[in-house]
């Protein structure tokens, strides 16, 4: 089947992009890699930012400001302009869509406060706005007659010279690889915080699969070190206490019963003063018994659900320990806008880095950046494909993928691929965490070599093609592992700490270094680090990695 616009990626940019890509007369496909109820985007509990009333021009001028001093720099003031103007239509297209947002007294919609702004502006529903607005937007694409391809995977994008002209994708359910050709492509498939598995809210399987996807189709990734830590994750199980819990008054004690943070201020800082006490050898907890079960059950009814099923734990009358996890990635594709340097190639959300969070997200303005820039992206992919002709596919390179899944089948393994995404997880979370140095950097770029070098033998033990998941885990591991390195050279090139990025050898912010890093896979193996500044390379230096 082939398609006039293909959209990659189930979350809310995905959704928006495909929704505002259909019309009456063409055909639109959205692939997911599962199901299309799972994604980061239906996890996100606490809200999207919004100045709801347009002329509101100082409200609007102080969301633009705390947006871009929270990206420390390194966010595009033109591009979130847009967003924070764009913020109270989009909030009114959702609640036509059929979004339930909770109503004040007046039957106005209520706003809370999160952290890291200067006023009430998150819009919420209750502590699962995320899933709201996914289940509204799926029901919406229903509606359109937008073509679902689930437990679709995608392997790589096919060009014509430096046009995109399709997909080639596994079929999950007998693993044959496919292609779909498109005039137009829009990825929106998530950030890469699950690289850090066992150590991240988000799904072991969100590894940055078009991340790398991007990379082997010659795109830049830029500001890819920095990895935002949320510092309220369910200790035992790493599950997200959202950041509504301390909007709507959560304490956080240590294990002395201390208040030792500001609970609003920016992630970065907090989860840093949660690492400090747990490293004094306290535990840290959320207090949530001074609100009272009624607000609780009313603001929070999703936490309080989950603490007591997960960990056993009412938070109307006991502590909840918690620790940093890794949660959202500010870097991503290098973009202006969602568009990228290959015509008719468009990318949207987690995965763009499109100037927006620069090196730390502002809390609130993830749902916020995926609406706006996934419509932006579908609006761009619909004009682009107006009047296109489908270009031609070199079937040489959908052989090569072919050649990939065959031979990971054809051979055998003495090797535990989840022992090593498991062990991957470990190493980034220790040496490429809240805090980073020079030595552990290198640490685990030795270590992320090595496993690299280790996954081109790993195989399946199943030989069974029907809904083999440990083909799509291995392909999984390879992505995670070509992310992994990209976020560790980064890391290694910015020495100084600016938001999100904390090296302990380089505690200053230096006014040097506030300009992006790209990094480009030149051939399979070599990496080239490059600064931008101002839109321009500054090809000072250029690093190329050895190759593996």
């Amino acid at each position: 089947m082939i398609y006039d616009i293909v959209v990659v990626g189930g979350g809310v940019a995905g959704l928006m992009a495909a929704i505002e890509a259909k019309t009456d007369t063409n055909k639109v496909a959205l692939i997911t890699k599962g199901n299309i109820f799972k994604s980061n985007s239906a996890m996100a509990s606490g809200g999207i930012n919004a100045v709801l009333k347009p002329e509101d021009k100082e409200a609007i001028e102080s969301h633009i400001e705390d947006t871009f001093k929270s990206s420390k720099g390194l966010g595009n003031r033109k591009n979130i302009t847009y967003m924070c103007k764009r913020a109270s239509q989009i909030i009114s297209k959702l609640v036509r869509y059929g979004v339930p947002f909770d109503r004040d007294e007046k039957g106005n919609i209520a706003q809370r406060p999160f952290g890291g702004a200067g006023i009430n502006r998150t819009c919420y529903v209750g502590d699962k706005t995320g899933g709201a607005i996914t289940q509204a937007l799926i029901k919406k694409a229903k509606e359109c007659g937008i073509t679902f391809l689930v437990n679709t995977y995608v392997l790589n994008i096919t060009k014509d010279k430096k046009s995109v002209c399709g997909v080639v994708a596994l079929r999950r359910i007998d693993s044959t690889v496919l292609v779909y050709p498109a005039k137009a492509v829009v990825l929106a498939g998530g950030g890469y915080a699950g690289i850090y598995r066992g150590n991240s809210t988000n799904a072991q399987d969100y590894t940055g699969d078009l991340l790398a996807v991007a990379l082997r189709a010659g795109l830049a990734l830029k500001d890819m070190e920095f990895v935002q830590f949320h510092p309220t994750g369910i200790a035992k199980t790493n599950y997200l206490v959202t950041e509504a819990a301390r909007g709507e008054g959560g304490y956080l004690i240590n294990s002395d019963g201390e208040r030792f943070v500001n609970e609003l201020d920016t992630r970065d800082k907090i989860a840093k003063a949660i690492l400090e006490e747990k490293e004094k050898g306290h535990k840290v907890y959320i207090d949530l018994r001074h609100l009272g079960v009624e607000k609780i059950e009313k603001k929070l009814p999703s936490l309080y659900s989950v603490a007591f099923n997960q960990v056993g734990v009412d938070i109307s009358k006991e502590l909840l320990e918690i620790k940093p996890v890794a949660h959202y990635t500010m870097g991503g594709v290098n973009c202006n806008m969602c568009e990228t340097k290959i015509a008719g190639l468009f990318v949207c959300g987690e995965m763009a880095a499109n100037g927006i969070h620069g090196a730390n997200r502002l809390g609130g303005n993830s749902l916020l950046e995926g609406t706006v820039f996934g419509e932006l992206a579908g609006q761009k992919a619909l004009q682009y494909a107006k009047g296109k002709e489908f270009l031609p596919i070199d079937y040489n390179d959908v052989i090569k993928d072919i050649k990939i899944v065959d031979k990971i089948f054809a051979g055998d393994t003495s090797k535990n691929f989840n022992a090593i995404r498991v062990s991957l997880g470990n190493s980034m979370f220790n040496d490429v965490g809240i805090i980073r140095s020079k030595s552990s950097l290198v640490r685990a770029f030795d270590y992320v070599k090595y496993l690299r070098n280790q996954s081109y033998s790993l195989h399946c033990i199943n030989k069974e093609r029907r809904n083999n998941v440990e083909l799509v885990s291995i392909l999984e591991l390879r992505n995670a592992l070509e992310v992994s390195e990209a976020v560790i050279l980064s890391a290694k090139k910015r020495k100084e700490s600016r938001g999100a990025h904390h090296r302990s050898d380089y505690v200053e912010q230096k006014e040097k270094y506030q300009k992006h890093i790209l990094v480009k896979e030149i051939q399979k193996g070599f990496f080239k680090l490059e600064f931008e500044e101002k839109g321009f390379l500054n090809r000072v230096r250029d690093f190329i990695i050895n190759k593996h």
